[in-house]
């Protein structure tokens, strides 16, 4: 994973990860792709995104969930 990619900074969007650059967060990138939209449309509709940015992403998303934690997935009746 290129680290340089992914940046977290307080003063930027409350400090959550964003593409560096851009104040294009990972979690929205991961929204939108679970929504169904495609990788072209994410670089359509943010100019200044890459698809290496949105890789980048996807590849820090899988290394935070690698971590020793346990995410309850709640069961809707």
């Amino acid at each position: 994973m290129d680290k340089k990619l992914i940046q977290s900074d307080p003063s930027i969007m409350m400090g959550k990860p964003v593409v560096a650059g851009t104040r294009i967060t990972v979690e929205l990138i991961l929204e939108k792709l679970a929504a169904g939209e495609t990788v072209q449309q994410l670089l359509d509709e943010y100019p200044r995104l890459t698809s290496k940015g949105v890789f980048a992403a996807i590849n820090f998303a899988a290394q935070v969930l690698r971590a020793d934690v346990i995410y309850p997935i709640r069961e809707d009746s």
